[in-house]
């Protein structure tokens, strides 16, 4: 732990003595000076005025470099903090080519989520330009509207989805609209990765190519968190050259940046291994003692039920403490009316509410400010994520506190045992991968229902397209004629992508007492999420599937309480296709490829809610599911192997393997449950022993090639993170699994160790 002296609210924290020793460092950030810049020349007075009258006298500079990169009509990212106000970015060109009588300009925006979306229509509204006719067009928009927005709207906000199934394949019906934008605005830029972030890459490229059958060349404003590299991000996002702003000029107050390890508790896991205290009970005790002490606090949390959980924790202990205060903690659910989600708003602007617990809803741009302090309840899966959600203490000027509680995870337990990883070095590089064929086909046919595709329109979908072409016309996907490639079913060919999810189908949940559809579940995660005896939850409320039909995509549920939770237990088998790359370590050998994937669900464990403790495994009887997809992998020679003595050679590949899946998130943006890996003293492709890391998406989303790259810092890492775990033999926060298909037998921690580090000897 570092010697700096702590900040007020984390000596409150540290009132108790035994305390002391969770917290493995503290970060302080000194307060920033804004720097101001002036208005451009051809601001919209309107806009300029009404800013005025909010305090806001002159843009940050990096506003105002944004604005004029967009305006000139050049492409931009703004990658900046949370509350330097991105916003202004973009509404300067914005609200200028719709007050300029020459040009009579529209402006799409584009964000993750319809909330989102909802609150920056608000905010727009409140400014009360009289020309800006703004409108969100989303599911929830009413019918007999869309038609007004399609005519008369000249700011439309609305989402990906909405993109990609009704407003390009009904471009017709666009194009007054279309022939005048202007402007493309995508909002949370570093939340499009992985194969969502793919798909929306796609979909952004069907936005260009009708634009230009309507003679209009739209300039993309991206607003993003910090992340790494931004202008080559956002290139491979909208296809298109981005430049980057990237100099975050606001003010920021001084900041405290805690890293906390909850306790080892008396309880044992699977083998004997000591299991620590919750992220989430920790979270709930440290919520209640800042609300004690008046520290308005908001506490993320990765779940929903989570959130809830810490809530309910914190009112617990102020039940005890303090019962006048229970009232001042409340949870954010999803599932929130807009006039639930104002008057949380509003509880937490007049101090009403001073401690919140939610899941990262509250993130994504919604404007809370004056916050003192934030709990971040578990590594939330990037830096720019973390960084994100501590922006949201501090916002007016004022001292704040961070404290990022780990979880009995490897990443988690590396993490706050290296703040180097996290303090003192840029955020991630966001992961996505375009030329994916399982992304770029399905988008291919929805482009040819459009518009006929062309052989110019492979310069704009990616090199892979040439390639795909001949093989869909076989498969009856496209006709060839020629004037070109024709979508010729009756089916609407833009139902064959489901952009958030991967594979076929989605799965219904259905209440089982009343019918009701509850959800939806990706086809690929079904097995994993919903089979039967699973806890699912939906809007904060707990089911427990009865049944998961497969050939008919549906899982029926009955709602329950009940005090556990459960995760799929499975096993891999792992096939090598093509290896596209690889390099010599020495005697060892890491490469990168296509592999074929086995996987089945054979059980599921229970274990307890609050302490983690295991509860029981039961058997499932599943058919298993085959994914090609891209892999990393590595090898080491029967020579190395003889080098390390008798050890336990299974036991420590596959707590290697468990611990390089653990770490891989720190260096490619993605969550350990979008990969998987498969670990073996002798594989049949290789004759030697090999560990392999996929990706868990069908074609590969980029991970993997990403740990591939950064493959000498990745391993090195794995390797810390396993020294530095004080267990014995090993334990949740190094080399178990919580989704072992082997219930994390056998594992070898000591025989980990010697192995990593005889492949790294020739690291490179």
């Amino acid at each position: 732990m570092s010697h700096q002296r702590s900040s007020p609210p984390l000596d409150r924290l540290l009132g108790d003595p035994s305390r002391r020793e969770r917290i493995t460092h503290v970060e302080h950030v000194p307060a920033r000076e804004g720097r101001r810049a002036r208005w451009p020349d051809w601001s919209p007075e309107p806009l300029v005025q009404r800013m005025t009258a909010a305090g806001i006298e002159a843009p940050w500079e990096h506003q105002a470099a944004a604005a004029e990169h967009a305006h000139a009509g050049r492409s931009v990212i703004v990658a900046t903090g949370t509350a330097s106000g991105k916003s202004l970015a973009y509404l300067l060109p914005a609200v200028a080519t719709i007050y300029d009588e020459g040009q009579d300009g529209t402006v799409l925006y584009l964000s993750p989520t319809k909330a989102l979306a909802a609150d920056q229509l608000r905010a727009l509204r409140a400014l009360r330009l009289t020309r800006v006719r703004a409108a969100t067009y989303d599911g929830d928009t009413p019918r007999d509207e869309r038609a007004w927005v399609r005519q008369h709207a000249n700011y439309v906000l609305t989402n990906p989805d909405m993109l990609h199934r009704s407003l390009l394949p009904a471009h017709a019906r666009w194009r007054g609209f279309l022939r005048r934008l202007r402007y493309v605005v995508i909002d949370e830029a570093h939340g499009y990765r992985g194969v969502f972030g793919s798909h929306v890459a796609q979909i952004l490229r069907r936005l260009r190519r009708i634009c230009a059958r309507y003679h209009a060349d739209p300039v993309f404003v991206l607003a993003s968190a910090t992340t790494s590299d931004p202008a080559t991000t956002a290139s491979r996002l909208t296809g298109a050259d981005v430049v980057a702003v990237d100099a975050d000029a606001s003010p920021r107050g001084p900041a405290a940046f805690a890293l906390w390890e909850p306790p080892l508790t008396e309880l044992r896991g699977e083998h004997g291994a000591p299991v620590r205290r919750t992220a989430t009970a920790e979270a709930a005790d440290l919520l209640a003692d800042l609300v004690a002490e008046n520290v308005q606090s908001l506490a993320f949390v990765r779940s929903r039920r989570g959130a809830e959980s810490v809530a309910l924790g914190a009112k617990r202990a102020l039940a005890e403490a303090a019962p006048s205060l229970v009232d001042k903690v409340a949870a954010y659910r999803a599932g929130y009316l807009p006039a639930e989600r104002r008057a949380l708003e509003t509880a937490l602007r007049d101090r009403t509410l001073v401690g919140l617990a939610s899941t990262n809803a509250l993130e994504l741009g919604v404007d809370v400010s004056g916050l003192d302090a934030v709990l971040v309840c578990g590594w939330p899966g990037t830096r720019a994520s973390l960084w994100q959600q501590a922006g949201r203490a501090g916002r007016s000027g004022q001292a704040s506190l961070t404290v990022l509680v780990a979880r009995d995870d490897p990443l988690d337990t590396f993490l706050v045992h290296h703040p180097e990883a996290v303090f003192g070095r840029p955020v991630e590089a966001t992961v996505l991968d375009p030329d994916n064929p399982y992304v770029l086909e399905p988008h291919l046919c929805a482009a040819a229902s459009e518009l006929p595709l062309t052989e110019d329109d492979a310069a704009l979908f990616g090199p892979t397209t040439a390639d795909l072409l001949p093989d869909m016309v076989r498969r009856g996907l496209l006709r060839r004629r020629p004037t070109g490639w024709f979508w010729t079913r009756r089916d609407r060919a833009c139902d064959l992508a489901d952009i958030r999810g991967a594979g076929g189908p989605p799965v219904q949940v259905i209440e089982l007492s009343t019918g009701r559809l509850l959800g939806t579940v990706d086809e690929s995660s079904a097995h994993s999420m919903v089979h039967e005896g699973a806890v699912y939850i939906h809007q904060g409320e707990s089911y427990i599937v009865q049944t998961l039909d497969l050939e008919d995509s549906v899982a029926l549920v009955e709602a329950a309480e009940p005090d556990y939770s459960t995760t799929a237990r499975d096993v891999t088998d792992i096939r090598i296709v093509e290896q596209l790359r690889s390099t010599a370590w020495g005697e060892a050998t890491l490469c990168h490829g296509t592999v074929e994937v086995t996987n089945q669900v054979v059980g599921y464990q229970m274990r307890r809610l609050q302490t983690g403790e295991m509860l029981g495994e039961k058997p499932l009887d599943l058919p298993p599911r085959t994914l090609r997809t891209r892999a990393v992998w590595w090898t080491l020679s029967p020579d190395q192997l003889e080098s390390l003595g008798d050890m336990d050679v299974a036991g420590a590949a596959h707590a290697a393997e468990h611990a390089s899946i653990g770490l891989l998130p720190l260096f490619a943006t993605c969550d350990r449950w979008d990969i998987g890996g498969v670990s073996t003293a002798l594989h049949p492709d290789t004759g030697l022993l090999t560990v392999f890391v996929y990706d868990g998406h069908e074609g590969g989303a980029g991970f993997a090639e990403r740990g591939y790259a950064e493959a000498a810092g990745w391993l090195s890492a794995t390797r810390d993170a396993i020294a530095s775990c004080e267990c014995e033999a090993g334990c949740p926060s190094c080399i178990q699994s919580p989704k072992c298909g082997n219930g994390n037998d056998p594992l070898d921690k000591h025989g980990a160790l010697d192995m990593l580090a005889e492949l790294l000897r020739g690291a490179p």
